[in-house]
């Protein structure tokens, strides 16, 4: 009997597991695939891998912007994936170490749920073994939404997702990338710097959708501007061929052709396969869940991806953990006010809280400050002819701060002082007083506050 069931490996499972473990409880994680989940296997961590070469080899190409000469630079696409092999099979075994250091039982096997007995006990059965729990937590993930297109199974190898295309061992000459969100735009960002040439096709008259408008119109320009052609607010129609086949806005049939095609169109929660509907847990576009991850079967949380809420590694390490200190009696509840997302092109995205835009669609009245990341000498320093914006969304009357939007390098390093402000329910005046380190970029969030 273990105190508790883990059901899924990823950044949910394995946090959950290690917290539950370190706290005394006996637990068991099982795993169908590698541990670390989509993230540290087929997502997060493959591509930020690829980026940061790819990142290395736009240096190498512009250095003598910042006098340094390097003859015709150049890469080696098979060392670039080999290295992304090696950095994902250590990652992989630092979380194997975590979870034997936590005591955690691992069960490298497809897990199934059979049922609950009178006591309210769960069954699991995996590679042929039972296993009983007194809690499970359902953190299986989510899949490539992957829709009914005409063509596409006569397509063959030269449709791709996610996984399959972190699998390529050779660069394509022409993607074709079916949606212009954080995942499609990371594979743009890395192929387009590889010399791909790369075209976009996306149903929304914008790439990134929730992205504050005037950033993502921002990145859209720059990437434009090294070759990546956009065709938005185009529906994608069928598949012939090599050849992406869809309606433009104002009712013509395209054709944007590729030698692969890379489907990036969301992502959905996984829900069928494991026994889920024999616990009788309630379900919308993922498994409901309340402020502490309980769905409405007692003793039954579910955390991560398979929510269908935020789709986000670092949010589902949050909800693990309101989860475990929920069984273990701690007083705890999940917030979303504050969830950090970054893109991860060159320059990077990164926001927290509210746009402007959602604020005042939720009828709150805001003011929106921004500044050109240039105000920040050290950006200027080390982003040569580099573009950037920082903007802030502070609340009326109020004065808090709603919300933080950014575009340059490193953002991705800087938005996390602004979550903690959101969370903390800091005003713009209150967040004035912190001292920022100098040089660095993060003064830019501090100087951008006082344009108030």
């Amino acid at each position: 009997m273990y105190d508790l069931a883990v059901i899924g490996g990823g950044p949910g499972g394995y946090v959950a597991a290690e917290r539950a473990g370190a706290a005394g409880l006996s637990t068991v994680l099982f795993e169908r695939n590698s541990l670390g989940g989509v993230c540290l296997n087929e997502g997060c961590i493959p591509t930020k891998t690829l980026l940061y070469s790819a990142k290395l080899y736009d240096y190498a190409r512009h250095s003598d912007r910042y006098g340094v000469k390097v003859e015709n630079p150049d890469f080696d696409y098979g060392k670039i994936f080999d290295r992304k092999e090696k950095v994902v099979k250590k990652l992989v075994g630092g979380i194997k170490i975590a979870m034997r250091n936590a005591a955690v039982t691992v069960v490298n096997a497809d897990a199934c749920i059979c049922g609950r007995d009178a006591d309210g006990n769960i069954t699991i059965s995996a590679a042929d073994t039972d296993y009983v729990a007194r809690n499970l937590l359902i953190c299986t993930g989510s899949e490539a939404v992957v829709p009914p297109i005409s063509g596409l199974a006569e397509a063959g190898d030269a449709i791709m997702t996610n996984r399959e295309i972190l699998s390529l061992r050779e660069r394509p000459e022409e993607l074709v990338v079916i949606g212009g969100g954080v995942i499609g735009m990371e594979f743009v960002s890395f192929f387009n710097s590889l010399g791909t040439k790369v075209t976009v096709v996306e149903m929304l008259p914008k790439i990134l959708g929730p992205v504050d408008d005037e950033i993502s119109s921002m990145l859209q320009g720059i990437y434009a501007k090294r070759g990546v052609e956009f065709r938005l607010g185009c529906k994608v129609t069928a598949i012939e061929g090599g050849a992406v086949v869809y309606e433009d806005p104002e009712g013509h049939i395209c054709r944007a052709c590729g030698d692969r095609i890379l489907m990036s169109v969301g992502r959905k929660a996984r829900l069928k396969g494991f026994g889920l509907e024999d616990l009788g847990v309630e379900c919308g576009r993922g498994i409901k869940v309340d402020a502490q991850m309980r769905t409405n079967v007692p003793n039954v949380y579910a955390a991560g991806d398979v929510t269908g809420f935020s789709m986000l590694a670092h949010t589902a390490s949050r909800e693990a953990e309101v989860a475990v200190n929920t069984i273990l009696g701690r007083s705890d509840a999940m917030s979303y006010d504050a969830v950090p997302s970054v893109v991860y092109t060159n320059p990077e995205v990164a926001s927290v809280g509210l746009t402007a835009a959602a604020a005042a669609a939720s009828g709150l009245e805001v003011r929106e400050l921004k500044l050109p990341m240039a105000y920040s000498g050290r950006f200027v320093a080390e982003n040569e002819r580099g573009e950037g914006l920082c903007k802030v969304v502070v609340a009326s009357g109020s004065g808090k701060v709603l919300g933080v939007h950014m575009l340059g390098t490193p953002s991705s390093e800087i938005i996390s002082a602004a979550s903690v402000a959101i969370s903390q329910g800091m005003s713009a005046q209150q967040l004035r007083t912190v001292i920022f380190p100098h040089p660095s970029v993060s003064e830019i969030l501090k100087e951008t506050l006082f344009t108030l």
